[in-house]
């Protein structure tokens, strides 16, 4: 069971867009990760009899009792909150320390914080740029921009809409994602040449967060425009605003490092390097508060000096409705529609920085925080979900009562019940295991509302949600939605409104399903490991009583053989147990260090296959031996079984291939 725990939870973490301690953690956050068991934030103090006005006394003062004791709690170092409303900062707030050990404050207009995947709104607006001076074509394909070239799948070409709406197809990928060791950087083509990953659905089909898709994006703004991407943004974007304490470079320029706040696990914890991220314009940015208040004024105001208003207006507007009655996807902002209101944002979260941004589109305001610590149990994460909801419920609320619960609840509820498996994953390489392991389960409750698995409270406890018209859910007791796309009466695709535009649940395949495969790994491999260690045991105790079972030739070197392609398969989990726990602990592992012990165990793995084979023909032997024994021949049919459904799963999980890159 240690070994299915410790692979699900960093299935969790590699699907995590958003979420603390995730090796793709430049992107939003995953339905598949469960929210953290942490401290859950204060509710609000000062709630007001009525809706709230938003002046700068009020958030202040709603923030002073909001924060302090939230990061507190969640054991997070520090954190920047910037609102801006009708063009101006109306408040920009730090709480806790920049470095703990130097007792050094956070300044909200000078300290620097890593937002993440919200760097990529700073590649999209390149990208809108182009577009807008007639130098790039949203629906042309890419690879007319490109000097390498992008396979083509199923016929149909990536263009840069695509790109911007996370459905070009690509599968997940992580290997490079993350480093420490300015020496080890490679520039930004040798990394997007390095490895392509394999496409997996066709274009504008299904949502799929890609770092890569959002670093490809990058790379195009880079040749188009003639300039290095870095230096593209710093002249057209950070320029034009007076962002003066923001930057993509790493390491961070001399005249910027002063001003960078450390980053931690947890504040009670050491202090962590400066993470660097070969795939940039997904997630290097460092940026202080102030300047990203000047960058949400920007589109806030059409554009600003940014974007003409029309290509703004088409930046902003929905470009991809996966399911029906869900926020949409913008043009590299997702929708985070609530309470009435339109509201576009992004999400981003490196190791130790996890941030949000959101603007809302109708009243001229605007949302930045970000914190400087994971947090005890991923607090970060908690929080931040906390603090949008409540700021939106208290000077946006509710316009309107919910709708009653459908006629169509307990129908609809066993037509989605059943299990799923994220969009966002990988076919040809060993992530695809996560895909199994990190799948969660839809049931229909006895009140004919739904539960998610892997959508649970901060109790940890899966949300409830009711029916309230066809295929679409309410969260009780919450503000959120759950939708389903159904064709020809078969799920599509299933989310929550939080995650709909970017990434999907999907029904699990039968080699993907985990209601059964799981139960079947867990007792094969207990077979296994039972037959490795009862061969050393019986060995003793027939040594021992001078006892001869009349094995020879043939028939004793089949028997061997079975017991070792047994420790053969023990190894092979066991050392993926171990690799995935470096994995799941330190993202540096992903820089190709443990490659060689990756083949090793393929290696083995082959040992495996082969010993499977004699496996089966040891069934053959025993029923065929003269006074064999009952029990010995209905081991050696399980044995055989748990090898052959083994070999089986290894190579559907393409634990063994011919490249490394994943």
């Amino acid at each position: 069971m240690r070994v299915i725990r410790t692979l699900a939870l960093l299935a969790g973490l590699l699907a995590m867009p958003l979420a603390a301690q995730s090796p793709t953690a430049l992107s939003p956050a995953s339905p598949l990760a469960k929210p953290p068991h942490a401290a859950p934030a204060p509710a609000d103090p000062q709630a007001p009899v009525g809706p709230a006005q938003l002046t700068k006394a009020d958030a202040d003062s709603w923030l002073d009792g909001f924060v302090p004791y939230a990061i507190d709690q969640g054991d997070i170092a520090g954190a920047v909150v910037v609102v801006v409303k009708d063009g101006q900062v109306l408040t920009a707030r730090g709480f806790g320390y920049a470095d703990i050990a130097k007792k050094k404050r956070i300044d909200p207009d000078t300290t620097m914080f890593r937002p993440g995947s919200i760097s990529k709104l700073f590649t999209w607006t390149s990208v809108m740029q182009l577009v807008q001076a007639g130098k790039l074509d949203l629906d042309r394909d890419v690879n007319d921009y490109l000097d390498f070239r992008i396979p083509p799948y199923q016929g149909k070409p990536i263009t840069l809409r695509n790109l911007m709406t996370h459905t070009p197809g690509f599968e997940e990928s992580a290997k490079y994602l993350i480093g420490y060791d300015p020496k080890a950087q490679v520039p930004l083509d040798r990394v997007l040449k390095r490895w392509t990953p394999t496409r997996i659905y066709a274009p504008g089909t299904m949502p799929a967060y890609s770092n890569y898709g959002a670093a490809l994006a990058g790379y195009i703004v880079q040749r188009v425009s003639g300039e290095p991407f870095d230096d593209y943004v710093k002249h057209h974007i950070f320029d034009p605003l007076g962002m003066r304490h923001a930057s993509f470079d790493q390491p961070l320029p001399a005249s910027l490092q002063p001003d960078m706040a450390t980053g931690y696990q947890q504040a009670s914890m050491k202090a962590e390097r400066y993470e660097l991220i070969d795939l940039a314009p997904a997630g290097s940015l460092a940026a202080s508060g102030g300047d990203m208040a000047r960058f949400m004024i920007a589109h806030l105001q059409n554009g600003g000096p940014l974007l003409s208003p029309q290509t703004a207006t088409l930046m902003h507007a929905a470009a991809n409705t996966p399911i029906p009655g869900l926020p949409p996807m913008a043009l590299g902002f997702y929708h985070e529609d609530r309470n009435g209101q339109t509201i576009i944002g992004h999400a981003g979260d490196l190791n130790f920085f996890h941030s949000d941004l959101h603007l809302y589109m109708d009243k001229g305001v605007g949302l930045f925080m970000s914190f400087n610590s994971a947090g005890k149990d991923g607090a970060a994460h908690l929080v931040r979900t906390r603090l949008f909801e409540q700021f939106t419920d208290r000077y946006f609320p509710e316009p309107s009562a919910p709708p009653p619960t459908a006629s169509t609840a307990h129908a609809d509820g066993l037509l989605v019940a059943g299990h799923y498996v994220s969009s966002r994953g990988s076919e040809s390489n060993f992530l695809k295991m996560f895909g199994l392991l990190g799948g969660t389960t839809v049931a229909l409750n006895d009140d004919d509302t739904i539960s998610v698995a892997a959508l649970t409270n901060a109790a940890g406890v899966p949300k409830h949600w009711r029916a309230i018209g066809r295929y679409l859910w309410q969260e009780v007791g919450g503000g959120d939605r759950l939708g389903a796309l159904v064709k020809d009466g078969k799920v599509v695709m299933l989310a929550p409104g939080a995650f709909a535009p970017i990434i999907e649940f999907v029904p699990a395949p039968v080699s993907l399903n985990s209601g059964w495969i799981v139960p079947v790994l867990i007792a094969a491999l207990a077979v296994m490991l039972l037959t490795a260690l009862s061969w050393p045991i019986v060995a003793l105790i027939r040594r021992s009583y001078a006892y001869d079972p009349g094995l020879a030739g043939r028939g004793l070197m089949l028997h061997r053989a079975t017991r070792i392609t047994a420790w053969a398969m023990v190894a092979v989990a066991g050392g993926w147990m171990i690799l995935v726990s470096i994995l799941g602990s330190d993202t540096a592992a992903f820089d190709g260090r443990l490659d060689i012990w990756m083949r090793l165990l393929q290696l083995i793995l082959i040992a495996a296959i082969v010993g499977t084979v004699l496996t089966v023909w040891n069934v053959h032997a025993v029923f065929t031996r003269p006074g064999k024994h009952r029990f010995a021949s209905f081991w050696s049919v399980v044995v055989a079984v748990s090898a052959l459904f083994l070999v089986w799963l290894a190579l559907d999980l393409k634990l063994l291939t011919w490249s490394l890159n994943f």
